[in-house]
């Protein structure tokens, strides 16, 4: 049985009064610009629904879907992108920072890394300020194929290490191509949702 049996696109915001009313338990993905946001949420989703771009930081507005009739799947704008200018950037981190500060029904936070480089700078920002807000997230490494074997063993250690996690953060390695790690991630976010 797949775990997600409905998806329905609800609507995209920029300020919290044009969020959908916070009634289901809310997960948001959030990573750079060309980490493979779009293409993972449409692999845990089973659907092509979050449009996958070729030129990177086209996500500008916060997109919520409806999965199940029970939970919220949120995809974040990405961050980091060069092109754009520093209001831009500012616009940018406005609108996360609000949204962070006030969904009360956001319960988990997936943060996207490229497996195939350390995690960068702003993605220790990221993790930084989920921390500081006390936001529960998970670390989900992409693009696992594009990875010799070697290279693949090494890929936890090393965002574990370079992200400075604790040890009870659950790390990822994925590949929406291939949908290597789907499921996993797919049932720990889920669970994680739908425990009690």
């Amino acid at each position: 049985m797949p775990l997600v049996k409905k998806v329905k696109f609800l609507k995209s915001a920029v300020k919290p009064e044009d969020y959908p009313p916070p009634l289901y338990p809310e997960v948001a993905v959030v990573g750079r610009s060309n980490v493979g946001k779009s293409s993972i949420i449409n692999a845990i989703l089973g659907r092509d629904i979050a449009k996958v771009s070729s030129s990177p930081g086209k996500t500008r507005l916060i997109n919520f879907f409806l999965v199940n009739d029970n939970t919220y799947f949120v995809d974040l704008p990405g961050y980091g992108f060069a092109k754009v200018s520093k209001v831009e950037r500012e616009k940018w981190r406005r609108m996360i920072g609000r949204y962070f500060h006030t969904r009360e029904n956001l319960q988990l936070v997936v943060l996207l890394v490229d497996s195939r480089h350390k995690p960068t700078q702003l993605d220790i920002m990221m993790k930084e300020w989920l921390e500081a807000l006390g936001i529960p997230f998970i670390v989900v490494g992409t693009k696992l194929d594009k990875l010799n074997q070697s290279e693949k063993a090494k890929a936890k250690k090393v965002i574990r290490e370079t992200l400075n996690l604790e040890k009870g953060v659950p790390i990822f390695l994925t590949s929406s191509k291939e949908k290597i790690g789907i499921e996993e991630l797919t049932k720990f976010i889920f669970d994680y949702l739908h425990s009690d």
